[in-house]
Order: C-alpha cells, then structure tokens, then sequence
C-alpha cells in the first residue's frame, strides 16, 4: 500500500456485570471520565444494567461496556487501551484531575506519570483506572526534531 490509510481506532469495547453499571454505578463511571477526560454519555444509547457508552469527543470514538453475567471481561491489572494527548501540558492536566479524584477515593487506579526518553522520542505516559476492567494509558509523543508519527527508523 502506498497511499496513506485512513485506519484509525474508534472505540474500546468491554463487558461487566449488569450490577456494575445499573443506573447508581453508571452515573459514577460517568462522573468520574467525564471530571477526568471531558466525555459525556451517548444521547439515547445507555441502558442501565445493559449498556453505558461514553463518548470521547466525537461521535466516532467512544467507550462501550455492555452488562454481560456471563462472561465479562476480566483484565489484569495492568490491562488497558492508550489515549494519546497533543501536548505534556494536556497529558499534566488529565493527570491532576485524576489524582484529585484519588485522593478522596480509593476505587481510583493510578500508575503514577513518567516519561521514558528515546532520543527521538520522549514518551509521557500515566495509567488510570475506575471502575472498569481496562485502565487508560494516556500519553503524550513528544517527538524530535524532525522525527514525527509517520517517520520509519533507519
């Protein structure tokens, strides 16, 4: 293929129990990512005990937990899907907003910020998690000189 694709990620999907997201624990969820990242419930396709879809700035990326008793999703703890921010200052404010929310709740999950340095490529990163089975990495490439997202290593 020589021409740029147009593939992108545009959503996460998981399950839980129906318990976990009836309409008390749904509002919590969406409290929580919507203080945090600013996402806001689909119009018309939540169902307590059977779906809660947050939308993350678009009607074209979003968050699907589905209720599921049978077989829901069971990630580990370090089992997530990446965010990625424009700038360190976006991926530092996200940041704050979460620990915020730790601290006056212990159903917050943080792997605390760093940022590991490639050279080319510094990589700001932190985990946070809430009452889902998957975390979000959010990160932030900050890239090099005239290195950037499409450039191949020699």
């Amino acid at each position: 293929m020589t021409e740029a694709s147009t593939q992108r990620f545009n959503h996460v999907a998981m399950s839980v129990p129906r318990a976990e997201i009836d309409e008390a624990r749904s509002k919590e969820i969406f409290d929580f990512y919507r203080e945090v990242f600013g996402w806001s419930e689909m119009p018309g396709l939540s169902k307590p005990g059977e779906l809660l879809v947050m939308r993350a700035h678009s009607n074209e990326q979003f968050v699907f937990v589905a209720g599921d008793d049978e077989t829901p999703t069971r990630g580990a703890e370090m089992d997530h899907f990446g965010l990625s921010v424009a700038t360190p200052e976006e991926l530092d404010a996200i940041y704050a907003r979460a620990r915020a929310r730790a601290e006056g709740d212990p159903r917050v999950r943080i792997v605390e910020h760093k940022t590991d340095d490639f050279n080319v490529l510094k990589l700001h990163s932190f985990y946070v998690g809430f009452q889902l089975p998957l975390m979000v990495e959010v990160q932030c490439y900050e890239w090099a000189e005239g290195v950037g997202p499409s450039s191949l290593p020699d």
